[in-house]
């Protein structure tokens, strides 16, 4: 019996990595309320690590660097005016760089992100941030509807444990491959960690 293959290699609409030098760098909800809230991911300290090296690459690059912020419920999960909602400091923007801010999983709904990322000009994103199956998948996902080609650097998302129907629970890890795996069919190339593209 031969081996599954991807929607890509089925299709032969694949496509190779991005580079630094001709893409943009999308972060997704690098936020506090992932390391000290309730929300809190097991595996968010190799991912900070991971985003910051790509954020230190892209910056050294002259890559453009756009921030996703998600704009919670005040006084609940990523509280837009509380700690929880701020950016964490590993990977806080600069000043010069683009913040757009959503309120929604999908970084393009009711967002000027479309508009921003037209106006930098590159169709390739390299994408990373929180949480794996939320955020990160259901923006991925829209970008491909909007013309992008994705570049998802699996070391550089996390995401958390999560509860079954009938009382079990899938730990964040395996959330987390079954989510990439799902994305490398037919949405993203998927690459293994920052140093595949610096």
């Amino acid at each position: 019996m031969s081996l599954p293959q991807t929607m890509f290699q089925i299709t032969g609409r694949g496509h190779a990595p991005a580079s630094l030098a001709n893409a943009t760098l999308l972060i997704i909800d690098a936020q506090e309320e992932y390391r000290s809230g309730v929300l809190a991911l097991p595996g968010l300290n190799p991912a900070l690590t991971e985003i910051a090296n790509l954020l230190a690459a892209a910056r050294a690059t002259g890559t453009a660097v756009v921030h996703v912020k998600h704009m919670g419920i005040p006084g609940g999960l990523l509280d837009p005016s509380g700690p929880r909602g701020r950016p964490l400091p590993e990977t806080a923007p600069l000043a010069s760089e683009t913040v757009v801010e959503k309120r929604l999983p999908n970084a393009f709904a009711g967002t000027e992100l479309h508009d921003r990322l037209q106006a930098l000009g590159h169709l390739d994103l390299i994408v990373c941030g929180f949480m794996t199956h939320s955020s990160v998948s259901t923006t991925v996902r829209a970008a491909k509807d909007y013309g992008y080609r994705c570049t998802l650097v699996d070391a550089a998302c996390a995401t958390r444990d999560l509860p079954t129907p009938d009382g079990g629970v899938i730990a964040a890890d395996e959330v987390h491959r079954i989510e990439m795996v799902a994305l490398r069919d037919n949405f993203a190339t998927v690459v293994p960690n920052a140093k595949a593209l610096i």
